[in-house]
């Protein structure tokens, strides 16, 4: 059967299986050494906890707030940016930018960024100096000039110096109407 040797062995390994756990159930986080709750108990005690977390989130925020007024004066709101808001954002980021630049790019840069000069830059990018338009009248304007060059150096003729103008023009209207056909059947900007 068994040998002496190897009962002697088991009943070791009981004397130790009893002692281990007795040293799990006095740990302090067992959940097994702490006696089973009622709901009620429970309840009472999540009631207690997120009393608690509610605490110390009502603290964290005031200490939030004071940081907050010191450093800015506008209150928070929930919701989308208002106009007036956007407004004075871009403002206040104009002006922190401005104040690192040296004296000629700040005076440029108040010029350009003048509110009127925007929209007009604003309303000529949308119809007149659209992309599409500048390099279909770009590249028409190489390659009808070179044309009419070579046409007008093989038979001898002067050129006026309108050419270049005119190809650019005929390309510049091919560009526009790719532009709005585009918008018409695909309905994308860009």
């Amino acid at each position: 059967m068994s040998s002496p040797e190897q009962f002697n062995g088991q009943e070791k390994a009981e004397i130790k299986a009893p002692s281990a756990e007795r040293r799990v159930e006095k740990l302090p986080n067992n959940p097994e050494s702490k006696p089973e709750l009622s709901p009620r108990d429970t309840e009472a005690r999540a009631e207690k906890a997120r009393n608690e977390a509610l605490e110390k989130a009502v603290s964290v925020e005031a200490g939030g707030k004071e940081k907050a007024e010191k450093h800015t004066d506008t209150p928070r709101r929930r919701g989308p940016i208002s106009k007036k808001q956007r407004e004075q954002s871009f403002s206040q980021t104009m002006h922190h930018v401005q104040n690192e630049l040296n004296a000629p790019s700040r005076t440029f840069s108040k010029v350009i960024h003048n509110k009127y000069i925007e929209k007009t830059s604003e309303i000529v990018g949308g119809s007149i100096a659209r992309p599409n338009a500048i390099l279909a009248g770009a590249f028409m304007a190489f390659l009808l000039t070179l044309i009419i060059y070579v046409i007008a150096k093989t038979f001898g003729y002067n050129l006026s110096g309108f050419e270049t103008i005119g190809a650019f023009i005929i390309g510049w209207i091919l560009g526009v109407v790719y532009d709005y056909l585009k918008i018409l059947f695909v309905g994308k900007k860009y």
